[in-house]
């Protein structure tokens, strides 16, 4: 019999208590909590500075001078300490003779996994994805128990890491004979118009010692369709079967085109089937050239890439398919092709995503080496020596059939930079990753790079990345010629939604008593730049293979440049914020990575007590002129002139003063005929919620969510871009609310609540399906003082 997969996902129970005795057989847990998985025990708060202050002494000459309390950097929520999980488990009769493996795709984190009261294995890295065999400890025919004891210790995370079974759990009843867990190794070593040739190794473990263990291979394309098939029979014993098959005139997967096929596994013993396993894969090929940049199936390529942060804004940690779909869909549309997993191994859902969506990605695997980075640090230094390889081995094997990982990242700044050793461990890692994949190129991100130079570390690594360097990228070069080169972390520009402040003018880690940053996108910490800094290194380096900024969306923690102010919890960096509402920043970007027609002016233009004030104007547009009006009245064209570093990629009228009514962009092509034109106008009082649902349908799974946008408006319908009215929610029909979020770093509202405040005239309900209960689903919205709107939609 196939193995089949038993998702571990409802009726757990859940204590922060940690009781000794919690995983035995028997325990009284009724005054535990009941929870689904993917849980994150912090998400729900309440938020405390308290939570992860950091007291820092600062020193001069070993003379203490002062003390820094650091606030926010894990989103001050309550993540550290211990949290148990316990399951009952009806493993039935017929399991009897199987296999039983326990999966668990991650789990925050130094985990213990009991079964029966005994312990069955450990895994201390919070983002790796790990099994275990519980096969000798399981009854079948009975109840069985699941207990797994999580801690969170303090500085253990520069961000929040979340706390739990954040990600997915399984159980996996098998065959003796059956292919062992990431047992399936495929490459596309030749690949050209007239064939592909795939290479499949499979490893097959035979626990039964039967001999004459046959494997059938079929290559399945996107279609379901048999297009080649194999079959070999090999001795008793736990055996590595490899196979060639060639597939006629391959479909090539690629951003826009992710055509992606499945090889389809079947063991059989004297003809009978006991595994059936599918790795999808593609066809593709990769170059990294060092002087022309990236290349795949031959087709030069920009990576317009974003470095991410795990967790999913006002849902934390947990995953939920849906909902990082959305994220990606988002960075699509504004252009990005390309995602960097900082600073650790993502959810597999991730890679799936991208295998579906088209996009590539960069694999990474610790933020820390031997050195820890934090003062009396629990980060990952503490496991490096026992555990590093094992996380590696992991990560690498899970992936690597998935087409859409380009590079496996061993470090992100790694401390080690410094030392003299660094590139022996460096060595070490990449050792590793060839060994396990020799079709990828190793990399990692230095942001000391001279210093990773004189060490060696840069050397060892296929393709060294360059944190923050974009002045250097040319000498890099010249050192490298040998190597390919990348901006493996950008920018770092802080911005709020909707938040402008004046003067506007070049703004280093600036520090207002609103604890919000200027949208005008020239706002960044001491190491960092504006996006148009890296947009002119980008255009003048053909040899690079292009960046990753930080980052894509806001995340919690490291709210940078509020580190000691509270309560700043999470971060201004994103181009879009906690919520998946885009910035301005979002279309500077959408204008230099897409073909996209462009158009879009900042600030908002409602500024009572402002009239006749200084406000400049700045426009991020794909058209080379534009042309602006404020009330009718024309205030000058401006055209993009390379020699201005504020005026190649966005185009500013320095000196607008301020009147309330209408402020238009007309663009103009490039025979000088009006092309584009948008509008904005000078907001009213808040007279209205309306709500905006980004899908019609949800599946009726208890996974499944929607995501509806509300907005203030006017009496005549325009945003009011500073309101923040309070609004409460309500839903009819099958769904519930699963969070709701505004953007605001700043906010302690509960992300689990039924109602918010909005932020800058703007928030977002997060709507989840409720499992196996379809119908229509409607959400209301209510405020003092404002028309309220309803949305509808349907779970089917």
């Amino acid at each position: 019999m196939p193995r089949q997969t038993i998702p571990l996902k409802y009726d757990w129970m859940f204590t922060r208590t940690d009781d000794p005795d919690s995983m035995t057989v028997g325990h009284d847990d009724s005054a535990w909590e009941t929870v689904r998985v993917p849980h994150d025990w912090a998400i729900a708060g309440p938020f405390d500075r308290e939570h992860d202050i950091q007291r820092i002494v600062n020193k001069q000459a070993d003379v203490e001078v002062g003390v820094s309390e650091i606030t926010g950097r894990t989103g001050g929520l309550p993540h550290v300490g211990v949290g148990w999980y316990r399951k009952v488990v009806s493993v039935p009769a017929d399991a009897a003779g199987k296999r039983v493996r326990l999966e668990i795709d991650g789990a925050m984190s130094r985990s213990q996994v009991y079964c029966n009261g005994t312990l069955v294995g450990e895994w201390p890295y919070g983002y790796t994805s790990f099994a275990f065999d519980l096969t000798d400890v399981v009854t079948p025919g009975e109840d069985n128990t699941i207990a797994i004891r999580l801690e969170n210790k303090k500085y253990s995370s520069r961000w929040y890491p979340g706390a739990g079974l954040y990600r997915h759990v399984r159980l996996v009843y098998l065959d003796p004979v059956h292919i062992a867990h990431w047992g399936t190794t495929l490459t596309t070593p030749e690949i050209t118009p007239q064939q592909g040739i795939i290479n499949l190794k499979t490893l097959v473990e035979n626990h039964a010692a039967v001999a004459g263990v046959t494997l059938r291979t079929e290559i399945k394309d996107a279609s379901g369709k048999i297009v080649a098939t194999t079959e070999s029979t090999q001795a008793e014993g736990t055996t590595e079967f490899e196979q060639d098959l060639a597939v006629p005139h391959p479909t090539l997967w690629m951003p826009g085109t992710p055509t992606l096929y499945s090889a389809v596994s079947t063991v059989l013993v004297d003809g009978n089937e006991t595994d059936r396993y599918e790795t999808r894969f593609g066809f593709r090929t990769l170059t990294f050239d060092p002087d022309k940049g990236f290349f795949i199936n031959g087709t030069s390529m920009k990576l317009n890439g974003v470095c991410m942060h795990h967790d999913l804004g006002p849902l934390g940690a947990a995953v939920n398919r849906t909902a990082l779909k959305r994220q990606l869909e988002i960075l699509q549309k504004m252009g990005s092709n390309a995602i960097r997993t900082s600073h650790n191994p993502p959810t597999p859902e991730l890679l799936d995503l991208c295998d579906e969506m088209g996009l590539l990605l960069i694999d990474e695997a610790f933020d820390e080496w031997k050195l820890g980075k934090l003062e009396d640090s629990n980060g990952y230094h503490q496991f490096f020596e026992e555990w590093a390889e094992k996380d590696l081995r992991a990560m690498i094997k899970r992936d690597r059939n998935h087409p859409c990982v380009i590079m496996w990242s061993i470090g992100n700044e790694i401390i080690e930079q410094w030392d003299k050793d660094g590139a022996k461990v460096a060595q070490y890692l990449c050792d590793i990753c060839r060994d396990e994949d020799s079709t990828r190129p190793t990399t990692a991100g230095f942001n000391g790079p001279d210093q990773a130079i004189e060490n060696g570390l840069a050397e060892v690594v296929d393709i060294p990345g360059w944190n923050y360097h974009p002045q250097n990228y040319v000498r890099f070069h010249k050192l490298f010629p040998h190597k390919a080169t990348y901006g493996s972390e950008t920018e770092s520009t802080v911005s709020s939604r909707g938040a402008y402040f004046f003067p506007v003018t070049e703004d280093i880690n600036p520090i207002r008593e609103s604890l919000q940053v200027s949208s005008y996108d020239m706002a960044y910490p001491g190491w960092a730049y504006s996006p148009d800094v890296e947009f002119r290194a980008q255009d003048e380096c053909d040899f690079s293979l292009g960046e990753f900024v930080w980052t894509g969306f806001d995340y919690l923690g490291e709210p940078t440049p509020y580190s000691e102010e509270w309560p700043s919890r999470s971060s201004y960096f994103g181009i879009i914020d906690l919520c998946g509402i885009p910035k301005d920043r979002f279309y500077l970007y959408q204008s230099k990575w897409t073909d996209k027609q462009v158009l879009h002016l900042l600030p908002h233009w409602t500024w009572p007590g402002r009239e006749g004030e200084t406000t400049p104007v700045h426009c991020y547009t794909s058209f080379n002129t534009v042309e602006l009006f404020l009330n009718g009245k024309s205030l000058g064209r401006r055209s993009k002139r390379a020699k201005l570093m504020m005026g190649t990629y966005r185009l500013v009228w320095p000196d607008v003063r301020y009147e309330a009514g209408e402020l238009k962009a007309v663009a103009y092509d490039n025979k000088g005929n009006p092309a584009a034109e948008t509008i904005v106008k000078t907001a009213g009082a808040p007279a209205a919620i309306a709500l905006t649902l980004d899908r019609d349908t949800i599946v009726a799974d208890g996974d499944d969510m929607a995501f509806a946008a509300v907005r203030i408006l006017d009496a005549d319908g325009n945003l009011c871009p500073t309101a923040d009215n309070p609004i409460t929610f309500r839903i009819d029909g099958p769904a519930e609310i699963a969070a709701v979020g505004n953007g605001n770093a700043t906010s302690l509202e509960p992300f689990q609540a039924n109602h918010r405040q909005a932020f800058n005239g703007m928030c977002v309900v997060y709507l989840r399906s409720l499992r196996d209960s379809a119908g229509e689903i409607t959400l209301h919205a209510e405020a003092d003082e404002l028309d309220g709107d309803e949305a509808r939609l349907q779970s089917t």
